[in-house]
């Protein structure tokens, strides 16, 4: 389904000189990231950043202004300029997303829905896959992400912990190039938050490509090849997580870091 991957060594996603404005503020001043297959780059930074923004750019769920992104080395086509860009390509923007699974704060599960019936709604709407076939994947990534035994209750009779599992089952499901988390878990409890922070530790290590906002630091460094942060709609540094966390080079990272450690 689809067109072949353009090139199989490019990056999964490839962000040059982005720019993103809501009216006069300007929320992403050129910023500039790269997703490498089989990489976990997470983004740090204090809220309001343009973490959550930048994701959603990647994921065409957003209109940037200015700048390229570049999926699989195809670059997405634009009309227009300034606040009057918009992709050109309708079939090429939803290719591209359904290749790129979002996993949100906020779980967005159907409460009419069983948790089997959410996580198999997708691929069979959107990809057009049998319906045995995707119930047959739906229960393995269900019990993939710990919680196979949910599959015919409703997402009102899960803890929170089980619904964002359930929410990044259904974006399993999906079978993307690339899985995009959005604060994973900063609405969760901290208990529960250590059952989500287990099942992407265990995708990291499958060699998944993924894009993780979060303001856990220490998943980052757990998890990631490559942290990126970004300081008032830029980034002001990058690096390995060992270096960014352990020799911040710039005194706003420095502060960020002070400022997030555990007390």
């Amino acid at each position: 389904m689809g067109k072949p991957v353009t090139d199989a060594a490019a990056p999964v996603i490839e962000i040059r000189n982005l720019h993103k404005s809501y009216g006069a503020l300007e929320v992403l001043k050129g910023v500039d990231m790269v997703a490498p297959r089989g990489h976990v780059v997470s983004l740090i930074g204090s809220s309001g950043s343009g973490k959550s923004t930048l994701l959603r750019c990647a994921n065409l769920l957003e209109d940037s202004q200015e700048g390229e992104i570049i999926f699989e080395g195809e670059p997405i086509a634009w009309r227009g300029a300034g606040t009057n860009r918009r992709p050109a390509d309708k079939a090429q923007v939803t290719r591209i997303r359904t290749n790129l699974s979002m996993v949100f704060q906020q779980f967005n599960l159907w409460a009419h829905m069983t948790i089997l019936q959410n996580v198999m709604e997708a691929p069979v709407s959107v990809l057009g896959r049998n319906k045995a076939e995707a119930e047959t994947a739906a229960r393995g990534y269900l019990d993939k992400v710990g919680i196979g035994d949910k599959c015919d209750v409703f997402p009102a009779q899960l803890s929170g912990g089980q619904q964002q599992r359930a929410a990044i089952a259904r974006a399993l499901c999906m079978e993307p190039r690339a899985l995009l988390f959005d604060e994973p878990t900063s609405a969760l409890d901290p208990e529960l938050e250590q059952e989500v922070i287990r099942v992407i530790k265990d995708l990291a290590a499958e060699g998944r490509t993924m894009i993780i906002v979060t303001h856990d630091m220490r998943l980052a460094a757990d998890v990631s090849e490559h942290v990126v942060f970004l300081h008032q709609g830029r980034v002001e540094e990058e690096g390995a997580p060992k270096t960014l966390f352990g020799a911040p080079k710039t005194e706003r990272l420095q502060q960020f870091l002070s400022a997030t450690a555990p007390a």
